[in-house]
């Protein structure tokens, strides 16, 4: 995540008003405009509920706004892929992400929608699958299902991460990496509890000879 008191220091001197539309503004243009190669998402939400935590703004208030500026901002960069996609992700500033662009396109291949909603957790793909997602003409009702369900979960679990964190957000950077692993870990139990429910069930359901 890469967090630099150069970046983060001035963002935390903001309250209120700036300080909603600044965190709200990063969550929003990640995906929408590619802002995670400079900033990714998760620090600016993560500093939002630090701010919350020195109640400079409300942490519900900024609950809701990150993860309604993640969502809108991935359905942003979704009709960006839609209609630039081809050319967009073919660009030069991509050429060292080229091995990561083409995993993520095998992903969206092989898991579809659930592709939109593991890539909130991974810093690079959170940036740039809602415009695969686009560009291979996903279903936008299917887009938009996992992608508010990621948006949720990221979004409340990272503000909170840096609400709870409080004055100690400088060592943040490695506990936001146990948190996505984390997450990822327990998405990946459920997968494989529901998987081997369905095969026993279609197994009992099976005639017997």
């Amino acid at each position: 995540m890469g967090i630099t008191s150069a970046i983060v220091d001035p963002i935390l001197n903001f309250r209120g008003v700036p300080a909603y539309a600044l965190i709200g503004s990063l969550a929003f243009a990640e995906a929408a405009v590619f802002a995670g190669f400079v900033l990714p998402g998760e620090t600016a939400v993560i500093l939002g509920g630090v701010l919350a935590y020195r109640h400079s703004v409300s942490l519900t208030a900024i609950t809701l706004l990150v993860v309604a500026a993640a969502i809108a901002g991935d359905s942003v960069g979704y009709e960006v892929g839609k209609r630039y996609g081809a050319r967009l992700l073919a660009h030069r500033i991509f050429d060292k992400h080229q091995a990561a662009i083409e995993s993520g396109q095998e992903r969206l291949r092989r898991l579809g929608g659930k592709a939109v909603f593991l890539a909130r957790f991974t810093a690079f793909l959170r940036a740039v699958m809602p415009g695969m997602a686009g560009t291979a003409r996903m279903p936008y009702r299917r887009f938009l299902v996992w992608n508010v369900a990621g948006g949720i979960l990221w979004g409340v679990g990272f503000t909170l991460l840096g609400y709870f964190a409080g004055a100690s957000y400088t060592s943040i950077e490695r506990y936001a990496g146990w948190l996505s692993e984390a997450i990822l870990g327990a998405i990946a139990v459920v997968f494989a509890g529901v998987m081997v429910r369905r095969h026993l069930q279609r197994k009992r359901a099976a005639p017997t000879g």
